[in-house]
């Protein structure tokens, strides 16, 4: 197993703030010869540490800039509905995340959408194609900070990737 270290946190720090970046640019960033970090990070990719590298599009230019919060209570908690609750929600590409939560709710989705109509268009496609107890949802009025990068923190003197 590989054993992840200060190196492979530095890489990944750049990675997750540029994943455009060259092997040669990385290793350059990082002060690590070119062909010792491009077989750490194919080693991170095979062991599932970096799972995809993406364009971040800027959800306003791209038509989609009110954020939306979905809070479903689940009508019932059996498999089959549990099944049909996940095709449907995999079908729309509105809905970029859906969570199972502890309390109250059972699920939180998030979605992006150009406006309200758009929002309620969903909804309605939503709730025709699988039973919920209930709906509701939050507009996001001010993105105060939202990022893709996760902390590196948990990974200093991890055991093994």
């Amino acid at each position: 197993m590989h054993q992840i270290d200060d190196m492979d946190i530095r890489i990944l720090s750049q990675l997750q703030r540029d994943g455009t970046l060259s092997v040669d640019a990385l290793s350059e960033r990082v002060s690590l010869s070119r062909n010792a970090c491009w077989r750490r990070v194919k080693l991170m990719e095979e062991r599932g540490l970096i799972k995809d590298r993406v364009a971040i599009l800027d959800a306003e230019a791209a038509g989609c800039g009110l954020s939306v919060f979905i809070f479903v209570r689940a009508a019932s908690h059996d498999a089959d509905w549990l099944k049909q609750f996940r095709e449907a929600v995999g079908v729309f590409p509105e809905i970029v995340g859906v969570y199972r939560t502890s309390g109250d709710l059972d699920y939180v989705l998030r979605a992006r959408v150009s406006d309200v109509k758009a929002y309620d268009r969903l909804y309605q496609r939503l709730i025709a194609r699988v039973k919920l107890a209930d709906v509701s949802a939050s507009f996001v009025m001010e993105e105060i900070k939202e990022t893709t990068a996760i902390p590196l923190s948990g990974l200093s003197h991890s055991p093994t990737v």
